[in-house]
């Protein structure tokens, strides 16, 4: 009987894939733990293992498909002794399931045309086959007369609200009795068509609601612009993702900010010992020292002991309970070609910095190759943003769900600090912690960010 392999689950969360390559043909035998697949999710590309033995008899999806859905099927096996060719037939016939492109909402009071084609498309009739610029979404079709809508250009509905004219008391003369400019300058001047006044609400009635504002569309988008003065790109599945956690997050969590300047002067210093005094180990590239901190290696063990300090901001907000961490996982945001990923130091509190720091370097290569795994990338307790060193001074990160907290790191640079009533110079840093109002209240955000504050200016704290 034919065994039919299908789109794994690669993470909690994934609904879809990327089958970026096949590591095997049809004809070839296959064991269990062999991998024949590779998946690009969301954040990585994951390699996919054989379950079961047999022959590939079918590969139902190519190489390079993009938006496989989760439980999809992809290829076919021949069990043991069954004929590949048979088992293709019997079990491959299922297509796969792609996701499919967003529609474009379509305004009500606006007719969808598209700038090239004038206008011309009626009610029913189905959208010509002109050429749009790659990946441009087509426009879609018009509803049916039957829904009782009138057929409009854009410019002949702006000119008829501008002159108060109810537009579907307009005669069209367009093809398929779409009312152009002409109509509705026609029916200005011959001063029929008004529109009726707008009902009066009851004395005392409640207003009513306005009506919610709706991005706008794909099509209204590019209508904005000419033709041939762009390129579209795609989103691929990391860009998608990222878009739709950003306003999970900006539209769910009641955001505030907390900002303090710490000195780092004595953590430079200690960080200049600490890496003169790593030991030299061998590897393929000749000798190297075991570790080389880095002064966001030392944020995150900071960040790390100031939740463990604070036990009642290591904490996650639910709608049934407040989630009270036990350990302190700091996930460090790292850009990475096409976006954004944070891999997470886990019991980041009770790593040494040379571990934190050998581990960073680790998970920020592969993030940078998508080969992380999900557990890898998944969770956390807070984060870390470091945009230090591009100069950046200050700025406020976006909390990245299920975290409560996120640290924005800014350049430390000379500054002119007061001690003493003398003006001395120092290095400074600004950082910034986001937080969620709902599980970290402001006295107990800026507890946190005091205790972070103390950790980076007494480093020796951290050796401890």
């Amino acid at each position: 009987m034919p065994i039919n392999i299908t789109m794994p689950a690669l993470s909690p969360t994934m609904e879809e894939g990327n089958l970026s390559k096949w590591l095997v043909k049809e004809g070839d035998k296959v064991s269990p733990g062999d991998v024949i697949a590779e998946i690009e999710t969301d954040k990585a590309t994951m390699e996919v293992e054989a379950v079961d033995e047999g022959t590939v008899a079918k590969l139902v999806v190519p190489a390079g498909t993009e938006g496989v859905k989760v439980n999809a099927l992809i290829a076919v096996l021949a069990a043991e002794g069954e004929d590949a060719s048979a088992a293709a037939k019997s079990g491959g016939d299922a297509a796969p399931a792609k996701a499919e492109p967003p529609k474009a909402e379509t305004s009500k009071t606006e007719t969808p045309t598209s700038p090239s084609d004038g206008g011309r498309r009626a009610a029913g009739e189905p959208a010509a086959a002109t050429p749009t610029p790659a990946g441009r979404p087509a426009d879609p079709p018009h509803k049916g007369e039957g829904e009782g809508r009138t057929f409009a250009s854009p410019l002949a509905r702006r000119i008829a609200k501008e002159a108060d004219v109810d537009v579907s008391a307009v005669t069209g003369t367009g093809p398929h009795g779409r009312v152009v400019k002409a109509d509705v300058e026609a029916a200005i001047a011959g001063g029929g068509a008004k529109a009726a006044p707008a009902a009066k609400a009851p004395a005392g009635a409640p207003a009513a609601a306005p009506a919610p504002v709706k991005a706008m569309s794909d099509d209204q988008v590019l209508r904005l612009f000419e033709e041939g003065s762009y390129e579209l790109v795609p989103h691929d599945n990391m860009r998608k993702t990222i878009a739709r956690r950003l306003v999970e997050a900006k539209t769910t969590i009641p955001h505030f900010y907390l900002t303090l300047d710490c000195e780092l002067d004595a953590l430079l210093s200690l960080r200049t010992q600490l890496n003169a005094a790593a030991p030299v180990k061998k590897t393929d590239k000749g000798e190297a020292p075991a570790y080389k901190l880095s002064v966001n290696d030392m944020v995150i063990k900071a960040m790390a002991m100031a939740l463990k300090a604070v036990p009642d901001a290591n904490a996650s907000w639910t709608e049934s309970a407040m989630v009270k961490h036990r350990h302190a996982d700091v996930g460090v945001a790292v850009s990475i070609p096409g976006g954004l990923i944070t891999p997470i130091i886990r019991k980041a509190d009770e790593k040494t910095l040379s571990v934190i720091s050998n581990e960073m370097k680790d998970l920020a290569s592969r993030a940078r190759s998508r080969k992380l795994k999900p557990e890898e990338y998944q969770g956390g307790t807070t984060a870390v943003s470091n945009l230090g060193m591009f100069g950046i001074k200050d700025f406020a990160a976006v909390i990245n769900p299920p975290h409560a907290t996120i640290l924005a790191v800014g350049a430390g640079e000379e500054r002119a600090v007061v001690k003493n009533g003398e003006i001395k110079i120092a290095t400074v840093m600004s950082v910034t912690l986001s937080t969620d109002h709902r599980a970290v209240d402001g006295a107990l955000g800026a507890e946190l960010l005091v205790a972070f504050k103390k950790l980076i200016e007494n480093p020796m704290g951290m050796l401890v």
